[in-house]
């Protein structure tokens, strides 16, 4: 699947789903933490147990994102009440989906020129 727009904004753009990962240009991730800047592959611990610093790549970020998008996986999953509440203390939203839906809204967010992060569990 291709998810593709007339004119891209700077920085990674998620072009679609290749092999049970994230195609972003000539690479494929797995999993992945996503910026307006950089697109690196990560190793998330299970999502019950997912915290602040597993994140810390993304809410590093200056200026502060938004909001941060969290795929979950398959399927829609709540993260740990803790993380949402020390990511919110930071001034930055959370926004959970499954990570297929994650990806489509990262390159729509994206092309608005919204200054967002993201965290992409496996498909």
């Amino acid at each position: 699947m291709r998810l593709e727009h007339d004119s891209a904004p700077e920085g990674p753009i998620i072009k679609g789903f290749s092999g049970g990962g994230f195609r972003i240009d000539d690479n494929v991730y797995t999993a992945l933490l996503i910026t307006p800047m950089s697109a690196h592959g990560w190793a998330p611990p299970p999502i019950a147990a997912l915290g602040e610093a597993d994140l810390a790549p993304l809410l590093a970020v200056s200026p502060s994102p938004e909001f941060l998008i969290l795929g979950t996986g398959a399927s829609l999953i709540q993260p740990p009440r803790a993380l949402v509440r020390a990511i919110e203390a930071l001034g930055i939203g959370i926004d959970t989906m499954d990570s297929r839906a994650a990806a489509r809204a990262w390159s729509v967010l994206r092309h608005e020129g919204r200054w967002i992060a993201g965290a992409l569990y496996p498909l």
